[in-house]
């Protein structure tokens, strides 16, 4: 079984760290905590478990931040011990190759997802009982008892052949969805549960920062769930901000000053004060922070009007150093989120993988232009910098691998 992997091993994350000004490439050398390794085929661990066999697997920005070795050891979910290994590739399709006897939900042959297995290990994969509250719930990859090591955990991931995994850990794909549709229901998803944990009213100005996947799927996902809205979006390059267009953007920002932008849209009053401190009264209802930097982060709460929100679909894995005076000067909500789980939808509690292939049914969520290219296994380091350079024309890059349908 070839897999890319991630160990947690700190000194070395560290040694990367320190080279990686003078030397870029060295994730990719020896030296480096990732590994492309030629693994020996896991048997099944248990009665309940399942081996998938991959047909293609999206690379996500989180994926490509742990390969960099851009998480500090100093953020709060490196202090678990239930994440010392991560298997890269969650944006994946397969087929289920083998099942064990206890397995009751997928049988060989069927098409699955990736669902929770990535995120950590959940109550029900564990198989504890009573499961906590967050699993209760539905919201699995908040479970309180992630790190609880009981029982075994799967081998492989979907930057590889294929995984082995709990059968609660996957998601069956309906016989009408594509691979390239399947590809992209978790980042669809992931939009889906952004836009529901604040949903705009018919005609609120929101802002989408950063029109990478992440922030083009939250356009769409915002003119399906709340159509009347206005929507600027912010984007960095020329074939972001046309596809942000397409998908429904009302305004693009690009080039000019995200402040005056803001004034400008909203009619928000620009005050600057010393040392380069600038201030709005008035702003957006909502800003989707898709990038989640530090200052992205910092502007975000300065450009959301009082009593709006910030919601961080935006992933940085280190600490963020910003102002958060508007939070309590300008009663500002900032609202996170962990990927998926379960939102509100015509006032029932549904996955956002439920919901979200709901929608593509519908054809209000689509997949039309946003998978760019395409490579095999064997040119991982040539698709890994393509998805990282922007100026390449990429949005979504995928694996093929050769049982692809």
């Amino acid at each position: 079984m070839r897999s890319i992997y991630f160990d947690k091993d700190i000194p070395k994350a560290l040694l990367v760290k320190a080279i990686k000004p003078v030397w870029k490439d060295v994730v990719f050398s020896g030296l480096s905590s990732a590994y492309f390794a030629d693994l020996p085929e896991p048997e099944l661990p248990g009665l309940r478990w399942l081996r998938v066999q991959n047909s293609a697997c999206g690379i996500c920005a989180t994926d490509l931040s742990l390969l960099h070795v851009d998480a500090d050891p100093a953020i709060a979910p490196v202090a678990l011990p239930g994440n010392q290994r991560f298997y890269l590739g969650h944006e994946v399709v397969g087929t289920v190759a083998e099942v064990g006897a206890g397995v009751t939900r997928f049988q060989v042959g069927d098409r699955v997802l990736m669902h929770t297995r990535y995120q950590g290990a959940t109550c029900l994969s564990q198989e504890i009982e009573p499961i906590c509250g967050q699993c209760r719930l539905g919201n699995y990859p908040l479970c309180e008892n992630a790190s609880a090591g009981l029982g075994p955990q799967g081998v492989g991931g979907g930057w590889g052949d294929g995984y082995t995994a709990h059968e609660t850990e996957v998601y069956p794909v309906p016989d009408w969805m594509s691979d390239d549709q399947a590809v992209m229901v978790e980042p669809l998803a992931v939009a889906v549960h952004t836009v529901l944990k604040r949903l705009p009213e018919p005609g609120q100005k929101v802002l989408v920062l950063g029109s990478g996947v992440v922030g083009l799927n939250v356009i769409q996902a915002l003119r399906a769930f709340s159509p009347d809205c206005h929507i600027s979006a912010m984007a960095r390059h020329p074939h972001q901000a046309a596809m942000a267009r397409t998908l429904g953007a009302d305004e693009i920002i690009r080039g000019e000053d995200g402040y005056e932008a803001t004034a400008r849209i909203t009619a928000a009053k620009l005050y600057r004060g010393m040392f380069g401190n600038r201030m709005l009264l008035g702003g957006f209802d909502i800003v989707y922070d898709c990038v989640g930097s530090s200052q992205t982060l910092h502007d975000s709460l300065r450009w959301a009007r009082a009593g709006g929100a910030v919601v961080m679909a935006g992933i940085k894995l280190t600490p963020a150093k910003l102002d958060l005076s508007p939070v309590w000067y300008q009663e500002v909500d900032l609202v996170g989120l962990n990927s998926h789980g379960r939102d509100d939808w015509h006032g029932r509690m549904m996955e956002s993988f439920d919901i979200t292939v709901e929608l593509m049914r519908q054809g209000k969520l689509s997949i039309n232009g946003l998978i760019t290219h395409r490579f095999p296994l064997e040119r991982w380091r040539e698709a890994i910098k393509t998805a990282q350079d922007k100026r390449s024309g990429s949005i979504k890059v995928i694996f093929e691998y050769s049982n692809a349908t």
